[in-house]
């Protein structure tokens, strides 16, 4: 299975992710695309087995991935502080994957319903979302 993490700015949330479905889900491949290089290289030395940075490597990693998983903002063109540019958003709406989205109120987006949990609680109903799927 092929797993794709999209994050942006220090790429703080995509590092998580990495580390926690190393040590859960051995069988899959865990290709990282950060917005910028900064989120590419914490994704990266979390241990993912390929990274890459920029709206191509999004467009193109949405192609070929079975789960995307990173921040609701990676749905809402301009959000991350602009960092998600349309082309991205709109490669990850129309990706034949399944989306695991991770309702982090910021940026503007603020999503209802949902309690502001800590970063390692939404991790982990990630991780299992995505085990679930596997």
């Amino acid at each position: 299975m092929n797993v794709l993490i999209i994050d942006g700015q220090g790429g703080g949330m995509g590092k998580q992710l990495v580390s926690a479905i190393k040590d859960r889900c051995h069988d899959v491949t865990i290709t990282a695309v950060g917005t910028n290089s900064v989120a590419a290289s914490a994704m990266m030395k979390a241990g993912a087995h390929n990274t890459a940075t920029g709206e191509n490597a999004v467009v193109v990693g949405c192609r070929k991935a079975d789960v995307i998983i990173g921040p609701v903002g990676i749905v809402i063109a301009d959000s991350l502080f602009g960092e998600i540019t349309p082309s991205m958003a709109l490669a990850v709406s129309q990706s034949n994957a399944k989306r695991i989205l991770i309702p982090v109120n910021h940026c503007d987006n603020l999503i209802a319903g949902v309690d502001n949990k800590p970063m390692g609680a939404l991790i982990e109903d990630a991780v299992n979302m995505l085990i679930s799927l596997i």
